[in-house]
């Protein structure tokens, strides 16, 4: 028995106190949602959306599938590097399905739950799987560090006045994203192919050539994403503002573990730009940005899933037969 199952063994009540902090963390979400919820003007929020122009709506949905369609090639950097069988094609769906549901559940659902559930039924073994799936995660933060970094440091937010940070504060952070990932793109230029071990894993060093191209699919991804937004928003804020308050967002959605940052995103909108766009208006984007973003790909990558179990069935059904006669 290991120490921590012994700890826990020793410990029964311990499970259900996590459990019932998580519900009760979860419920004072509800409830800040519920009493924000009372305070908007929801006649305008509805008029905002039914205003937006179809021309407006194709232009920010030609842009969500285009981010889609750049994070679906995350995962063939891994297929690179760890040279497993699986065709593109294969890779690319398997990706975008998980992208699709880690928006919408959590990034331990989507992000790694169903890589690794789909992955394992093509054939792959949880080693290759895990190194495709830490390599995707990095690829996607890379991108977050230099975008950010840039947005943060060039062209910082205006901020509130009770905000703990400033633009000074801001544009440090900047530096620092900026600092991390030229520390990265460093190592994999001088010591490409080392090997660091930590604890079980392992992390080999991609070359430096790699590193460049995961950092242009991770930044225009994250560039798509915020332009969809702007898009939507008709060029009333500079696009550099708009992309600011999603990455701020983004991290925002990530520390509270709140599925798909359901409410953390527009809160944090609406705390930064809701004085220079009408809350109903802001929060009627929002919710289109949902709708394109969020909702449409889970709908796909639903069918999707149930298609790829169906076609996998199959194919332990007819490679199973011979065997079984």
């Amino acid at each position: 028995m290991s120490s921590h199952t012994a700890r826990l063994a020793h410990r029964p009540w311990w499970p259900w106190v996590r459990r019932l902090a998580a519900w009760a963390f979860f419920g004072l979400i509800a409830w800040l949602l519920v009493n924000q919820a009372r305070a908007i003007d929801w006649q305008e929020v509805f008029d905002a959306m039914r205003a937006l122009p179809a021309a407006t709506l194709l232009l920010a949905g030609a842009l969500a599938a285009s981010s889609f369609a750049i994070y679906s090639t995350y995962d063939l950097l891994g297929r690179h590097l760890t040279r497993h069988p699986l065709s593109a094609g294969t890779v690319m769906g398997v990706t975008f399905i998980s992208y699709a549901f880690n928006l919408n559940l959590g990034s331990l659902v989507g992000g790694v739950a169903f890589r690794y559930r789909l992955y394992s039924r093509l054939e792959l073994s949880n080693g290759t799987i895990t190194r495709v799936l830490g390599f995707s995660m990095l690829t996607n933060w890379l991108g977050y560090l230099v975008v950010a970094g840039a947005v943060f440091c060039f062209w910082p937010l205006v901020l509130p006045a009770d905000w703990k940070i400033d633009n000074t504060g801001l544009r440090i952070l900047g530096a620092v994203l900026l600092l991390v990932a030229a520390v990265y793109l460093v190592l994999c230029a001088f010591a490409s192919g080392h090997v660091f071990r930590i604890h079980r894993h392992s992390f080999k060093v991609p070359t430096l050539r790699m590193a460049l191209l995961q950092l242009a699919l991770s930044c225009l991804n994250w560039s798509l994403i915020g332009g969809v937004i702007w898009v939507l928003l008709q060029g009333q804020l500079p696009y550099h503002s708009v992309l600011a308050v999603l990455l701020v967002a983004a991290v925002a959605g990530v520390i509270t573990h709140v599925p798909a940052g359901l409410g953390v995103l527009e809160a944090v909108f609406i705390a930064l730009l809701s004085d220079q766009v009408p809350q109903g208006r802001l929060l009627g984007v929002l919710l289109v940005y949902r709708g394109l973003y969020y909702l449409l790909p889970l709908g796909i990558a639903t069918l999707a899933y149930f298609v790829t179990e169906l076609r996998a069935k199959r194919w332990r059904t007819r490679a199973a037969g011979p065997a079984g006669r």
